[in-house]
């Protein structure tokens, strides 16, 4: 199978729109940040009267592609190709299906994803809603944008606060998909807000390129301290959660927020990406290892018993054994409570591209899984902690046991949804999915806790 990333292009598609499309499959790749983006779709897609189905019983296929690195590329071309072999299958069987390709990765590679894949009807960069929705109806108003369809549960949702990037990271191909960054103005956040609550969300996630640059294109200086007071004051949001924040520049004033505030978790996704001063250097950071060792101690005085999750890459160009070793050291030390690692992917036209990728697959794998391995231990360690002590845990979902026990799968105000760890409970009551509970931690694994359910809270 092919899975070989096409060279660039950035040339939109503006499609005829068919007369016969009513029902509509949706498939989103990648990030959290694309997930909003097919609900935002999603909303436009129903407004106009279509429904959804199953990928083989739909009208037209929607596949929101990922373009940013190797892996997401090669998934988002696999699952183009799946989806064509299914047109063809229903071709055969006398059904006409549309199949469309939005997103990442046909914003950058657009124009030879058309000379490869001829049988998809139509590609459209990213955040292209209204042409995708043109494309589907002859019909299309401007009145009917929708509201957002919840693809996660229903307790739970994404809030993009802004779009694209304006940091020169090396080694990133964001800016030149996404652009440069664009704050969302305060009113709308706390509309939407207001409205995912209404709807039963309880925890809201907030999301973007970069978190801490909010509001420094609208005002001039950085306003995410303020945007912070003005969603946690929604009411009936139980859960604000903060992810993708960047070190560099780090809008200290955010902290005293989030201690102060109840309903904002004591958690913060800050990506790293490396320890080497010489690596932060040529990744083109903006930031020493000396001064991300400042940052981590302000914020975990400021905000005691914070959590942290972080990302590193394995593998980058210039990175040394020593470098790596000095990676080691700093996870050792710094004792985060979460730790992703990714392994270098070259992008074309970043700037680390012309560094080349020298660097062994075999050498990057090896050194992803010693960084893992040392993460994995701080983190038994860490979850070991925890047994005896009662915490508050969100029910994501229910699930029956080897038994036929009902038991109960959540998160602590420590774990972000659908990455990081997950808590186990036995429950003498039923519990619904959203609900809140009191659970006794008795028992601790690397990645996961196991525990009672002691207290519904209301």
């Amino acid at each position: 199978m092919h899975t070989k990333a096409p060279s660039k292009s950035k040339r939109p598609s503006h499609a005829e729109p068919a007369a016969d499309i009513n029902t509509v499959s949706v498939i989103t790749l990648g990030c959290s940040k694309n997930t909003t983006d097919s609900e935002i779709l999603m909303g436009m897609i129903q407004a106009h009267g279509m429904n959804f189905v199953a990928a083989r019983e739909a009208d037209a296929v929607i596949i929101n592609t990922c373009g940013f690195i190797d892996k997401a590329k090669e998934e988002s071309i696999e699952t183009i190709f799946e989806a064509i072999r299914q047109k063809e299958e229903l071709a055969g069987e006398g059904k006409t299906q549309k199949l469309i390709v939005a997103g990442c990765l046909s914003q950058r590679y657009g124009e030879d994803l058309r000379k490869e894949m001829p049988q998809v009807d139509h590609f459209f960069g990213e955040s292209d809603f209204e042409n995708v929705v043109k494309s589907l109806t002859p019909n299309f108003k401007y009145s009917l944008l929708g509201e957002r369809v919840l693809t996660t549960p229903q307790h739970f949702a994404y809030l993009k606060i802004s779009e694209g990037c304006d940091n020169p990271c090396s080694f990133c191909a964001i800016p030149l998909i996404r652009g440069g960054h664009r704050s969302r103005p305060v009113e709308k956040l706390v509309e939407e807000a207001s409205f995912l609550v209404s709807k039963g969300v309880k925890e809201i996630v907030l999301i973007a390129q970069d978190l801490t640059d909010y509001g420094r294109d609208l005002t001039g200086k950085r306003g995410l301290a303020d945007l912070l007071r003005n969603l946690s004051d929604v009411d009936g949001l139980q859960w604000l959660r903060l992810m993708y924040a960047f070190p560099s520049k780090f809008p200290t004033d955010i902290l005293p927020v989030i201690a102060e505030r109840s309903n904002i978790c004591t958690y913060l996704d800050m990506p790293l990406q490396h320890a080497s001063t010489n690596v932060l250097k040529s990744m083109r950071r903006g930031i020493t290892r000396n001064t991300t060792e400042k940052l981590l101690q302000e914020i975990r005085e400021t905000v005691p018993g914070i959590a942290l999750r972080t990302t590193f890459i394995a593998g980058y160009p210039s990175e040394t054994e020593a470098d790596f070793q000095e990676l080691c050291d700093f996870v050792q030390e710094q004792r985060f409570d979460r730790v992703g690692v990714f392994e270098y992917s070259q992008e074309d036209d970043t700037y680390s591209f012309i560094l080349g990728d020298p660097i062994p697959a075999e050498v990057k794998q090896e050194r992803t899984a010693r960084l893992m391995e040392i993460q994995r231990e701080i983190s038994l360690e860490k979850n070991e902690a925890k047994v005896g002590k009662r915490l508050k845990i969100l029910i994501d979902q229910s699930f029956t046991d080897e038994n036929g026990a009902i038991e109960y799968q959540g998160r602590s105000e420590a774990d972000a949804p659908e990455v990081d760890n997950e808590v186990f409970l036995k429950s003498a009551k039923p519990l619904q999915t959203g609900d809140f509970v009191l659970a006794d931690i008795t028992d601790a694994s690397e990645y996961d806790l196991f525990g009672d359910v002691v207290e519904l809270l209301g």
